[in-house]
């Protein structure tokens, strides 16, 4: 899951502030309603890595 893409087509504004070494550093911002659809699409994403890792289970008859 990249959650910066999620942010950002959910229209929060993402900032790059620092890179130290390996790591990169990043401010959010943006509306209320932009954060609340970032929480929609997180939830979204969690549920669908959810259903795929769920194997249905084989019936045997006996």
């Amino acid at each position: 899951m990249d959650i910066v893409k999620l942010a950002r087509s959910s229209g929060l504004q993402i900032l790059l502030d620092a890179r130290i070494g390996r790591e990169t550093y990043h401010s959010v911002s943006g509306s209320l309603s932009s954060l609340q659809r970032f929480a929609d699409a997180i939830r979204a994403a969690l549920e669908d890595e959810r259903a795929d890792s769920l194997v249905p289970l084989e019936r045997s008859e006996a």
